[in-house]
């Protein structure tokens, strides 16, 4: 068998055989296949596409690439859920506390900030002590006991993954669906999990910009989930405004805990009831409408606020700050950015408004940046809402004086204003299961 060949094969737009895929990401990941030839490939799959055969046997050969956790110890059915990205999603952090409340099964390894978009494990090593890297055997005991745990991926997840993102990343083939689907999926079966929620993101904030493409993204991905053995479904919600108020590290948190509590934004709070019921439902725990139940009961009890801080103190947090949020360190400079002009707020650019976070210290500019926990934005009118001249939009948050000023700045030019009130932006947009989608 030739690389050539192969890349041959698929540039005329032919399936690849799965031995002939194997031996494309195994060679290359083995640093037997030259990056010049898997760039060549890359491009050939980015031009022609992927069949849900092919994008199947690409993703269990990047998964089995490195290390298949076996969730076998841990007991009842382990459902996983993960975002395609976006601003202001804490979402994890409210949905996971939930679903172990109402006695469901998460065992979820998540990941840093890329780009504008935040990462979990960043927002919870916000909280004092939390560790995020524990070994295998706390993991499951802490998930038998608690039924979750939160932690950061291990170096030896999907390495293949890693691998083609970086060589992705600099031949102009990162935008590729199936790559993406790959990518995304790989790594959730080598995290060993019975089924999978996935969030697609579409709008300004994510990556999918139009529903279109993301409804192909979710197909694809169930598709690759279905035919893994994995039940998957996918819900496309919407970026095209800041999910929550809060964007940043430990206001992230806060505004987590607010909503553990009952009393978070209306549009975060319905996000996190969507999720967390549909992850109970598919771990066979209830109907739509009982597990819907479960969930706003918990929330209103306490008990999932109290499971959430009960991780934390089993992975070394102090789950003090959990019941009194006001114990975060706050940035030592602040501004508030204010109307221009009176009118309806029409649009928001939110991959603006999460690269003003980045500016700001709360996301990484370059791999090895280190990020201002306390850094971040508090918007108070976003889309659909109306304001005077002078009113207040937002609060910027920096431990440098200097980055906050060049960041409102920046964020300002994120509003479009109008004399008219816009149409209301939809929540969710569709399912997608293996039957098909569901509007």
């Amino acid at each position: 068998m030739r690389m050539y060949d192969i890349i041959d094969k698929k540039k005329r737009g032919f399936e690849l055989a799965k031995e002939e895929i194997y031996y494309a990401i195994d060679g290359y990941v083995a640093e037997e296949i030259p990056d010049y030839q898997m760039s060549a490939l890359l491009m050939a799959i980015y031009y022609n596409g992927m069949t849900d055969c092919e994008l199947i046997n690409m993703t269990e050969c990047m998964a089995k690439s490195g290390d298949m956790v076996d969730l076998s110890k841990i007991d009842g059915i382990k459902v996983d859920k993960h975002s395609t990205g976006g601003v202001g999603d804490k979402t994890t952090l409210v949905v996971a506390p939930v679903v172990a409340a109402c006695g469901g099964k998460v065992a979820k390894m998540s990941g840093r900030g890329l780009g504008f978009t935040g990462g979990t494990i960043d927002k919870l090593e916000s909280i004092p002590g939390m560790q995020t890297a524990i070994d295998e055997k706390k993991f499951f005991q802490i998930v038998n006991k608690l039924g979750i745990s939160l932690i950061g991926q291990s170096a030896n997840i999907a390495p293949a993954d890693k691998k083609l993102y970086a060589l992705r990343d600099v031949t102009a083939t990162v935008d590729s669906i199936p790559l993406i689907a790959a990518s995304i999926m790989s790594k959730k079966l080598a995290a060993g999990s019975d089924k999978i929620v996935l969030d697609v993101t579409v709008g300004s904030g994510a990556f999918m910009k139009s529903v279109d493409d993301a409804l192909i993204l979710a197909e694809k991905m169930v598709a690759i989930g279905e035919g893994a053995g994995r039940e998957t479904i996918a819900i496309l919600t919407n970026m095209d405004v800041p999910l929550g108020i809060a964007v940043g590290n430990n206001i992230e948190i806060i505004e987590a805990i607010e909503t553990l509590q009952g009393k978070g934004p209306d549009d975060f709070q319905k996000i996190c009831e969507v999720f967390a019921s549909a992850m109970l439902e598919l771990g066979q725990m209830g109907t739509k409408k009982e597990c819907l139940e479960m969930v706003q009961k918990v929330i209103k009890n306490g008990t999932a606020l109290d499971r959430f801080a009960a991780m934390v103190k089993e992975q070394g947090g102090d789950e003090s700050y959990i019941y009194h949020p006001e114990k975060f360190k706050g940035a030592p400079y602040e501004i508030n950015l204010t109307a221009k002009e009176a009118g309806y707020i029409v649009s928001m650019d939110t991959e603006l408004c999460g690269k003003t976070a980045v500016i700001l210290g709360a996301g990484r500019e370059r791999k090895e940046s280190l990020i201002d926990m306390a850094a971040g934005i508090r918007f108070f009118k976003k889309t659909g809402d109306q304001v005077e001249k002078g009113e207040k939009l937002a609060t910027l948050y920096s431990s440098n004086q200097k980055k906050l000023q060049d960041a409102a700045l920046y964020l300002e030019k994120g509003y479009t204003f109008g004399h008219e009130k816009p149409k209301e932006l939809k929540q969710v947009f569709a399912r997608v299961t293996k039957e098909g989608i569901i509007y």
